[in-house]
């Protein structure tokens, strides 16, 4: 299973350099006796089977979360971007009595009803000494239905709910997703996603290690330096999220030569513009190829991989992930019909943490897990996400998904991002409402883009407004929260 895959690749590439961050350096020889450690310390603080984790990107993430897992237990990384009310409620309802941080956090966690244990104040390098001579513990023995973690939903369309993932959802995600990118250990990835999200814990931490590959993590992104980092650090591998790709290409300082070394860009957590991934392919050479998941599905689903691409698409399923797309009458859509996106395989979660009815809810009974999002699947398999159920707005009587609209808003040069809500209307019952950002030095006003929008889209689907703003509204992926859109008309 997962940790036990981690072990065996580290003992393999035991004086290969694992991961790096600006202040240390690790092999996997050292990442895995620090985890010894963390084993250790872990079993003498808590008898709690959950163990929170409130640490950033670095070199120290990995081996607390493996440490965590080797001492038998769930590791329930938290979101330290949150409010402090919103966290406590998570910590709550994780029911954890310890969580494992930095002295960076110390405020955050004083305001927490949880004890927490610093790294700064652990016995580390005591530690380190014992493991060098003692032997290694018993990997601890787990089912593959076993739960390894507790991730928590952002939240943004309710309370945020803990996805039970098993060690077969992330060690097969893992896998799935190597095979489905043709990738060696050779690589050198880029981490600049925070780990308490899906993305950023299975693509550029557990996804590296279980092939023996290389991680630079990076705890705070910024777009310079982060462009740097990439130079210096030859990175081949990078996992971002669009938001973060159209930053870099703000960065003045960057050209061909700061991304020569990368071969392989993925994009996801949100939909990549046509304006940043043509700029990226024009200005950097760059194919910036769009995948698919959620948190439920460890998360990787499809992705366009460098042998199998279409522009518009999130790519095919990868290996032993099924899709299907279903109609409101619960019947399967023909090829290029829009219907909600299901998906079926080993990365789909265990269910929420002591949720059952929701479980249930969003998992039938043959084990396919109802996403929400609106798509369809093309003669050849690849999959187009057009929308959420839940984002769906009903003008004139007409279903309208705002995927659509900002899909032609995005087509239009001068606009680098844009969101689409619905608002409530006497005459039609709902009217769509656009934001967007517009590109580095672009000039163009409301009523422009109102009649790019109008040729491209039928009279109902056109914004009724479209509002140009500087900065909108994110979440700690930088994914557009909608739900706080509607506070700026």
């Amino acid at each position: 299973m997962l940790l036990h895959g981690i072990v065996d690749k580290a003992s393999q590439s035991n004086s290969a350099v694992a991961v790096e961050d600006a202040s240390r350096q690790l092999t996997y020889g050292q990442v895995i006796r620090l985890a010894m450690v963390m084993r250790r310390i872990i079993r003498r603080l808590t008898d709690c089977d959950r163990v929170g984790i409130l640490l950033p990107a670095s070199s120290m993430f990995p081996a607390v979360f493996l440490g965590v897992l080797w001492a038998k237990r769930k590791a329930v990384p938290l979101n330290f971007l949150l409010a402090d009310e919103e966290l406590a409620g998570i910590v709550k309802d994780a029911e954890l009595d310890l969580v494992i941080s930095a002295r960076h956090f110390s405020d955050l966690l004083s305001k927490l009803p949880v004890r927490a244990a610093y790294l700064e104040n652990l016995p580390l390098k005591r530690g380190m000494l014992w493991a060098s001579v003692m032997p290694k513990p018993v990997l601890p023995d787990v089912s593959p239905d076993d739960t390894a973690l507790i991730l928590y939903t952002s939240g943004t369309t309710g309370q945020p709910k803990g996805v039970e993932l098993t060690h077969e959802n992330l060690a097969s995600n893992c896998q799935d997703t190597i095979t489905a990118l043709n990738i060696d250990p050779n690589q050198r990835f880029l981490n600049v996603l925070p780990p308490f999200h899906v993305f950023g814990l299975t693509a550029n931490v557990l996804l590296p290690m279980y092939m023996g590959a290389y991680v630079y993590a990076v705890p705070r992104f910024n777009p310079a330096a982060v462009a740097r980092t990439i130079a210096k650090q030859r990175i081949t591998v990078m996992m971002a999220i669009p938001s973060m790709y159209a930053a870099l290409l703000r960065t003045k300082s960057t050209n061909a030569d700061t991304f020569a070394s990368v071969r392989i860009a993925v994009s996801g957590g949100e939909p990549l513009s046509d304006t940043v991934r043509i700029a990226f392919q024009d200005r950097y050479n760059i194919t910036l190829r769009e995948g698919y998941g959620l948190t439920e599905t460890s998360p990787v689903v499809s992705l366009c991989t460098q042998t199998h691409y279409r522009e518009h698409t999130v790519g095919l399923a990868i290996p032993h992930t099924k899709i299907q797309i279903v109609g409101e009458d619960g019947q399967l859509c023909p090829r290029g019909e829009d219907g909600e996106i299901q998906v079926q395989g080993l990365g789909v979660m265990k269910g929420y943490y002591k949720r059952p009815e929701e479980t249930a809810e969003v998992i039938t009974k043959d084990g396919w897990y109802c996403t929400g999002d609106v798509g369809q699947l093309d003669a050849d398999g690849y999959l187009t996400i057009t929308g959420r159920v839940k984002d769906m707005m009903i003008v004139g009587g007409e279903n309208v998904f705002p995927r659509e609209i900002e899909h032609v808003l995005e087509s239009h040069e001068s606009v680098m991002q844009a969101a689409v809500i619905g608002c409530p209307d006497d005459v039609r019952g709902e009217v769509p409402i656009a934001f967007v950002i517009l590109s580095p030095h672009a000039c163009v006003d409301e009523s422009a883009l109102k009649i790019h929008a109008k040729q491209k889209l039928a009279g109902y689907k056109t914004p009724r407004r479209v509002i140009i703003s500087d900065k909108l509204p994110t979440g700690p992926t930088g994914k557009i929260l909608k739900r706080k859109l509607a506070s700026l008309l």
